[in-house]
């Protein structure tokens, strides 16, 4: 048996949602089956998402910096650094703090990826201010990789938002806008294109913007973007390329839809990935 010397390692900031496989309960398992170790900091203690009549909900922000004192004494450190949903501008501080305090493994720098979860359908989420968004304006100055679907883009960007009726150039300014404010990769995701959904990949210093494409299926369930992201999260620190990652987790993503489907799960239960990850590689 081959001797494994090192594994790369991801921290993981999100919220922890019990049932409707969302956020941590999606990314750990999919980060772990890519064979990278996850190391989960909660934001928040949610019984199930809030897409359901009601819900328990813990906020985490208190803890997180205690939190992060232990991993500083047991001298940790990542090779990623993975964020998600963030509930308030102390969060966002809290993470900016983190990624200070936890630049690189073995004289690598730590990749920073934001997944800046925001808004959808062209609205903030209700509890975003004017002040959170400049402050994840801050965050994507840092990242290697910035993964917002258009709604995000947009606000990110200050762009107007529109349904449909995009054109390639019109995404690539706002790609190239992203790029401009400090992030390194940009991957604007599920962008409807009539039949299909469109992903957008601009890559920092690279002149080509790429779009990639796939048929859309089944209804819009929530998880899919934690998916999405995880999967490309996993695949920067292995050192896959980006243009193969968004492939895979295109693929990855329809493959859940359709068993979903075939399963007849409701809409509120998110994806049915389990039965697919060892397909995953």
């Amino acid at each position: 048996m081959k001797t494994i010397n090192y594994q790369n390692r991801i921290a993981i900031i999100n919220d922890f949602t019990g049932f409707g496989r969302c956020s941590l309960t999606v990314e750990i398992p999919i980060i772990s089956s890519l064979g990278v170790e996850c190391c989960p900091l909660p934001t928040s203690i949610l019984s199930n998402h809030t897409a359901f009549s009601s819900w328990f909900f813990d906020d985490y922000t208190e803890k997180m910096l205690p939190y992060l004192e232990e991993w500083k004494k047991r001298t940790i450190s990542f090779d990623g650094i993975l964020t998600g949903f963030l509930g308030s501008e102390k969060q966002i501080a809290i993470v900016k703090q983190m990624i200070e305090a936890f630049p690189e493994r073995n004289g690598h720098k730590t990749f920073v990826i934001v997944d800046p979860i925001m808004g959808d359908h062209g609205k903030l989420y209700i509890t975003y201010t004017k002040e959170m968004c400049n402050q994840m304006k801050e965050l994507i100055e840092v990242a290697d990789l910035v993964t917002p679907n258009l709604t995000e883009a947009c606000i990110l960007t200050d762009t107007p938002y529109k349904e449909s009726g995009w054109h390639l150039k019109e995404l690539s300014k706002i790609a190239m806008q992203l790029c401009d404010m400090g992030a390194k990769q940009v991957v604007i995701s599920g962008v409807m294109m009539g039949q299909s959904i469109g992903n957008i990949l601009c890559e920092k210093g690279k002149g080509e913007i790429k779009l990639l494409r796939s048929k859309r299926v089944g209804l819009e369930r929530c998880g899919t973007g934690d998916i999405f992201s995880s999967i490309l999260a996993a695949d920067l620190v292995n050192g896959v390329k980006l243009e193969d990652s968004v492939k895979k987790a295109m693929r990855f993503v329809k493959e859940c839809i359709l068993l979903t489907e075939q399963l007849a799960l409701p809409k509120t239960n998110g994806v049915c990935f389990e039965f697919l990850l060892k397909k995953l590689k």
